[in-house]
């Protein structure tokens, strides 16, 4: 019991979300589509911006540390 409003609720929604078309931005669209135009000015310093953060992230090491005791202690229990 109780779920007759809330039904009828979705309903509503779903029945505006249907039937309501605003109108459509399509060159934002592209834009957000395509990315960054890669010959323009601001296109190259984006791309170079993002390659320097990827080369900063890249990390020689684990993501965590190695613990030399579980080596131990996992031979101490196959033992």
């Amino acid at each position: 019991m109780g779920r007759g409003r809330a039904k009828a609720k979705q309903t509503k929604v779903a029945r505006q979300l249907k039937y309501f078309s605003p109108e459509t931005d399509y060159d934002a669209l592209q834009r957000e589509l395509h990315g960054p135009d890669r010959y323009s000015a601001s296109g190259r310093a984006d791309a170079e911006a993002a390659a320097a953060d990827d080369d900063e992230e890249q990390d020689d090491g684990p993501p965590y540390a190695v613990d030399d005791d579980y080596e131990e202690w996992a031979a101490k229990r196959r033992a």
